[in-house]
């Protein structure tokens, strides 16, 4: 009998469910035991209701194409059977909310995907490299919810991976003032090229509710728990643009920075390659073993040769350089369905393993 901990993955026929059940395969830790979709794809096998909508560059996992699909309002039935679940459901905010809530309540840990409770005050919102401390506030949640086991963690906007690790890293500088412009994938829509023809060639310079989600989710991750809630940084201050190019992976940002300390460019880069979290100290399965990397060429970083740096869990940083009107300025890239959905969401399921959140039932 497999000693891993049972997962199952709620919204598994969606892309970002799919990367769930595609980075699972082989997982040290968990294992898929269960998937859950809409009720017009339960009662249905995973292979049969997917078919040809696999959007993964590897094949379907054998182990779940003969999963029967279990309708994902069925809490009691779908929490039954594992240890905790994956969330990437696709219903309106409202509904995302509750239902999360309720797994929760059921006793089941829910690691999600979704934005819904991003801003629940007791909900942490973690990049584990930088903020897991916050995980501190799940007590306050459970007396909350009236669990004892049962809580929501979730990962942060997948376009904020391209820079505020770089600000994270650069913390004792004291930036205080960023413009950042981030250049984002189609597979953040959820969607490929087969799927959305008239991105070939195009760019859309709007992407809805993605800018205030750019503006504000960083001072949450640098916040603090006061009174049992995360409250929000106040500085830096962040304003952004956000823009959907004709790429099929990879979120990549063009940042300008005010610093309250000087430093140099080499002080700068020594912090950004030196850089290291709680999932390095803890060797959890998906962190990176260096976390940010810094290219010297001008032409880097480039989303052709380096969106899958580290199995596309680490970040890359380039074009460090003087500028005119702000401090200093960079391009970051990350992988935004990688370290900035799935991956960062399963490598925030292993820290809440790792720190006892997560157990078997």
């Amino acid at each position: 009998m497999s000693e891993k901990l049972k997962v199952a993955v709620l919204g598994a026929t969606g892309m970002v469910g799919q990367r769930f059940i595609s980075i699972l395969s082989d997982h040290p830790w968990f294992e898929v035991t269960t998937v859950a979709a809409s009720p017009r794809s339960a009662g249905k096998t995973y292979e049969e209701s997917v078919g040809d909508r696999w959007k993964m560059d590897d094949p379907m996992p054998e182990a779940v194409k003969n999963l029967v699909i279990k309708d994902v309002t069925d809490v009691k039935g779908v929490a039954s059977d594992v240890d905790f679940v994956l969330s990437a459901v696709n219903m309106s905010k409202d509904e995302i909310k509750a239902i999360e809530e309720e797994y929760a309540k059921t006793e089941t840990p829910v690691i999600s995907n979704n934005s819904a409770h991003r801003w629940t005050p007791d909900v942490p919102m973690i990049v584990p490299e930088i903020n897991p401390q916050h995980s501190d506030v799940i007590e306050y949640q459970k007396k909350r919810l009236g669990t004892t086991r049962g809580f929501i963690a979730v990962k942060p906007n997948c376009s904020i991976q391209s820079y505020t690790p770089a600000l994270a890293a650069w913390k004792e500088y004291g930036p205080y003032e960023v413009v950042a412009t981030t250049y984002q994938a189609i597979s953040g829509a959820g969607k490929n090229f087969k799927e959305w023809p008239e991105m070939v060639g195009n760019i859309i310079p709007f992407i809805s509710g993605e800018e205030e989600k750019s503006e504000l989710e960083p001072l949450r991750i640098f916040g603090h728990i006061e009174n049992g809630v995360i409250v929000p940084a106040e500085s830096p201050v962040i304003t952004t643009q956000c823009i959907r190019v004709p790429v099929l992976y990879g979120h990549t940002a063009a940042a300008f920075v005010r610093f309250k300390k000087e430093a140099t460019k080499e002080e700068l880069i020594e912090k950004l390659v030196s850089f290291t979290g709680k999932p390095q100290e803890l060797g959890l399965p998906s962190a990176p073993k260096q976390f940010i990397q810094y290219l010297e060429d001008d032409n880097r970083p480039q989303v052709a040769l380096d969106v899958n740096y580290e199995g596309g869990m680490g970040v890359s940083i380039g074009r460090l350089r003087k500028d005119s009107v702000y401090d200093w300025k960079f391009v970051g890239l990350s992988h935004n369905t990688l370290r900035g959905a799935a991956g960062g969401a399963v490598e925030c399921a292993e820290l809440m393993k790792a720190l006892g959140y997560i157990q078997a039932k």
